[in-house]
């Protein structure tokens, strides 16, 4: 018998039992870790997982193939979940619907996890209030070629806007290469106002630490800067919550910290091995947010004092699409990373004396949402380039369409 069609275990989780399917699965090669002991990792830091997801609608990020295959997004709940899995039925731009998964208890941790899920990925708001998050969402993302002091620096900056306007900010890794400070509020702005104050605190953040952050929202023009994605905050979007496994090869997982640890620590310290004993030693850094609740107030007042954002310019096709002021052109649409990066290395290959002339910030490789999954956008920045030596653009080296078949309500 391999390891992944081990047979399934039956765990007995606080009065409710949760079918463990091929346990001994290997989920992180480098480790040995198993999907079994992805579970019983999140039973450890049970309380500090729940407190970031418990009570709020997920979207289910699945990995049937492991880390190293494209996840897929699950919005709708499977219909035969457990009566522990508690439902909320979400309402989407597109005029779609959905019943989400809300868990509530580690027996729900451990169902959502034999799913083939490893981060946990919530709505902002509860589910008793669908119409009024309870969380504001500073997602500090850096540009290539940004470190992580320059992330630091840009987050205590960020600590400082709060506090000025009566808020409190909880720090955590990202689990990946950023860092997310999250912020309780009372549930009674709406998510377009709630945006509004992220946004605005962004642009405050970036008017304090010029060419540290920015609050540009079009990645060509950041340059070696930190974002502060303001966007997170839009109905529809989600992120890792605290103490989620992210899909890297050491088991990166996205850890609360208190502010006093934020200049000593660093992002690869905290994994699947070794933070539940963290856990256990000190707690949940996090332990005091639900009560610290803060009001949008201030935020709301310098936005009225800041004014309205800057608004890109619009293309003169009639399009009304927006008019980038910088010097793109587009590589490839690709289903996976790996063949995004492919496409970039074969254009690299085209033209080396272009490549050599590109800054880190200059390569643009997105992951954007499709109906269920990622697919990914190259680009290339050409500013660091002479006008009179740049590439013209040219056809898609890969041109995938994340939308082929895709039929839309109400569209026939």
């Amino acid at each position: 018998m391999t390891p992944a069609k081990s047979e399934a275990e039956i765990l007995e989780i606080e009065g409710h039992e949760v079918r463990i399917s091929s346990p001994a699965k290997i989920v992180f090669p480098a480790q040995g870790i198993t999907k079994l002991d992805i579970v019983r990792y999140y039973l450890a830091v049970a309380d500090g997982a729940l407190r970031g997801a418990g009570g709020r609608p997920m979207v289910l990020k699945r990995f049937p193939k492991g880390i190293d295959a494209e996840p897929f997004f699950q919005k709708r709940v499977p219909e035969n979940h457990p009566d522990f899995i508690d439902t909320a039925t979400l309402q989407y731009a597109r005029g779609t619907s959905a019943e989400e998964a809300v868990i509530r208890d580690a027996a729900g941790l451990a169902w959502v996890i034999n799913l083939g899920c490893l981060d946990l990925n919530p709505h902002p708001i509860r589910a008793e209030d669908l119409d009024h998050p309870d969380e504001l969402r500073i997602d500090l993302d850096p540009m290539p070629g940004v470190d992580w002091s320059q992330i630091v620096d840009v987050a205590f900056v960020a600590r400082e806007v709060l506090d000025d306007v009566g808020l409190v900010g909880w720090p955590k890794t990202s689990g990946s290469r950023g860092m997310h400070i999250l912020v309780r509020i009372a549930p009674q702005w709406d998510y377009k106002q709630v945006r509004t104050a992220a946004e605005t605190l962004a642009r405050e953040v970036e008017n304090r630490a010029p060419g540290l952050a920015t609050a540009r929202w079009w990645k060509e023009e950041r340059g070696e800067s930190v974002f502060v994605d303001f966007n997170q905050n839009a109905k529809d979007r989600t992120v890792a919550s605290a103490y989620s496994i992210r899909p890297l090869p050491d088991a990166r997982v996205s850890t609360p910290l208190d502010w006093d640890e934020v200049r000593e620590r660093r992002p690869d310290e905290f994994t699947v091995l070794t933070v539940p004993q963290r856990f256990a030693d000190l707690g949940d850094p996090h332990g005091g947010i639900d009560d610290a609740v803060g009001t949008l107030d201030g935020l709301l007042r310098l936005a009225d004092e800041l004014g309205p954002a800057e608004k890109p310019p619009r293309g003169g096709d009639g399009s009304g699409r927006r008019q980038s002021t910088m010097p793109l052109i587009e590589i490839a649409r690709t289903k996976a990373k790996s063949e995004s990066i492919a496409a970039l290395d074969e254009w690299t290959k085209r033209y080396p004396g272009v490549a050599a002339r590109l800054h880190p910030a200059d390569v643009l490789i997105d992951g954007m949402r499709g109906s269920s999954s990622l697919w990914y956008r190259v680009r290339v920045n050409l500013q660091h380039v002479p006008e009179a030596e740049r590439p013209p653009q040219e056809t898609l080296i890969a041109d995938y369409d994340p939308w082929e078949g895709k039929v839309w309500p109400g569209s026939q």
